[in-house]
């Protein structure tokens, strides 16, 4: 019998979700950054830099971002720290050509390496990263606990696992202001800006169905990270949690 998990507010084979997820994310791709920035009135570019800020990265650092989408969190460590590597990753090759694509033309590319890969079954060797990043990318995998196992596997002792994601509002009336906004608006921005209502629908379920805050830091631990905090940032739609890896 097959197993069963989300795709939003659906119910399909777990066989079949990446599939689905990779059908979303090759629709968008060509308008993934107009998106972005509509959907969050450009709030997403503080958000990744308050993420880098708190990644606390040092030059020669091996790093790896995971669903990196166009790059704009290998951008900014590498623009910041160019002395560090950075491995930029996604599971969808038009996102992961775009974002190479980016690199060259804006110049992020010297340090960067690319490589298409499952954030669930990391092709890296045990204790090679001191840092691993990803932005809205964990609540579109179909087994986060693998996932989570995998990231830990790869860290060096005392790395860190840096997790942006879109997160439960702490208050209840922004809370249905939120939800208002997501269900009504965010599917008509979709058919605007990309003529693509239903991926945007997805993605705003794919956002409720994700753990909330505290959910989150106890898969994090629960995956055997040795601590996690975790920072709310506008009233907790978005929060960045912190994995340390202090043992082998």
């Amino acid at each position: 019998m097959n197993k069963k998990t989300h795709f939003g507010f659906k119910e399909v084979d777990e066989k079949d979700k990446s599939s689905h997820v990779g059908d979303v994310f090759s629709s968008v791709a060509g308008n993934y950054d107009i998106m972005n920035d509509a959907m969050s009135m450009g709030m997403h570019r503080l958000w990744k830099k308050i993420l880098v800020e708190l990644a606390g990265v040092s030059q020669k650092d091996i790093v790896l971002d995971i669903a990196s989408g166009t790059g704009d969190i290998a951008k900014l460590i590498s623009q910041d720290y160019p002395d560090t590597d950075i491995y930029m990753t996604d599971i969808n090759n038009e996102m992961l050509a775009l974002g190479r694509e980016r690199s060259i033309d804006e110049g992020f590319s010297n340090n960067t390496h690319f490589c298409q890969l499952s954030g669930e079954a990391i092709p890296f060797k045990d204790n090679t990263f001191d840092i691993i990043t990803i932005g809205f990318g964990l609540r579109n995998f179909t087994d986060k606990p693998a996932g989570l196992k995998e990231m830990r596997r790869c860290l060096k002792k005392n790395g860190r696992l840096l997790v942006l994601e879109f997160s439960k509002p702490t208050s209840s009336l922004f809370s249905k202001v939120y939800d208002w906004y997501s269900f009504n608006i965010l599917p008509k921005l979709g058919a605007l800006l990309a003529n693509d209502s239903d991926s945007y629908q997805y993605l705003a379920e794919s956002i409720r169905m994700h753990p909330d805050q505290e959910a989150l830091k106890d898969l994090i631990i629960g995956s055997g990270f040795d601590d996690c905090k975790f920072y709310n940032l506008l009233n907790g739609i978005v929060a960045i949690h912190v994995g340390y890896k202090e043992q082998d």
